[in-house]
Formats: C-alpha cells, sequence, structure tokens
C-alpha cells in the first residue's frame, strides 16, 4: 500500500475517531471491550480503506463500517469481544484517551439506548450527531421516510424508559 494511502487512512481516522469511540461505548460495556472494538473497527477500516471512493464523506462511510462491525461482533457475543491481531500497521496510530467523566451526564440517555434493537441504537446515534436523514438512510440503507418513521417511534420508546 502507498505510502500517500496510509497517510491519508491516518488522517481521516484522527479526525473521526470520536465516531468510533461514541459507537463502542453504544455496543460495549467496560474499558476493555471498548478498546477491543475499537482496534477491530479500525482494522476493518484499513482493510476497507481502499475500496474508499469517495463518493460519500469519509465519516459516512466510517459509520457504516463501523456500525457493520460492532453490530456483527454484538450478535456474536454480547459479552466477549473476539478481535484479530493485527501487527504492525498501527504503531503510528495513536488513540487518543476517552473521556467517559465528560459525557456522564449522557448515562441515563446511554442506558436507555441499551435498551434498544441493534438498528434502533444505530439510527439514535445517527441523529445525535446531527446528521441529516438523508445522511442517515445512506448510512443505514434504508429510505429516508423510513428514517424519519422509524425515528419518531424510537423517540416514543425512549419517554416511555426514561419517564416510566
Amino acid at each position: 500500500m502507498s505510502e500517500n494511502l496510509e497517510q491519508s487512512f491516518v488522517k481521516q481516522l484522527k479526525d473521526n475517531q470520536n465516531i468510533i469511540h461514541k459507537i463502542c461505548r453504544l455496543y460495549t460495556n467496560g474499558e476493555d471491550a471498548h478498546n477491543d472494538l475499537f482496534q477491530e473497527i479500525t482494522i476493518q477500516l484499513w482493510k476497507a480503506f481502499p475500496k474508499f471512493r469517495g463518493e460519500s464523506k469519509f465519516s459516512t462511510w466510517a459509520y457504516r463500517v463501523a456500525l457493520n462491525t460492532a453490530i456483527t461482533l454484538y450478535r456474536k457475543s454480547t459479552r466477549s469481544v473476539n478481535t484479530v491481531t493485527y501487527e504492525g500497521q498501527f504503531h503510528f496510530i495513536s488513540q487518543e484517551e476517552y473521556n467517559h467523566e465528560e459525557e456522564e451526564q449522557l448515562k441515563l440517555m446511554y442506558q436507555a439506548v441499551q435498551q434498544l434493537n441493534d438498528i434502533e441504537k444505530a439510527l439514535v446515534f445517527l441523529y445525535l450527531e446531527d446528521k441529516d436523514y438523508n445522511e442517515i438512510s445512506e448510512t443505514l440503507g434504508i429510505s429516508e421516510v423510513n428514517a424519519r418513521v422509524k425515528m419518531n417511534r424510537i423517540k416514543g420508546k425512549l419517554k416511555k424508559i426514561l419517564n416510566p
């Protein structure tokens, strides 16, 4: 792989790693599982990066890869995340420390979101990231109308969970 491609990947990953951390937080409990999933998503992004054609924003593409990886691993095992060891290529990527205290006020919301199914979690995540319904539908592979309907239903579900 060319050095230019490698440098481009590292820059994009650094610029968008908070996306991955937030997805990890939605689909894991505990720091070890979070770090394992972060590593696995990074590996999947790296493997798929040569096929990234730039038809969508990197962040949209990264959401899709990260969500698919998280959902696949979450479905395989809700207790542990199996990761692939990949030596050598990622020593140059520094993982910024994820500050859990920063998002402490969202703890109740995360707990409520944890009770949703995989697609609902992904939709809420993208919505909270201020993605428009067009980008949400593109990322999740559903129609824009379907995304809007699902989001309205999810809002009702969350209200019931948070205000029983």
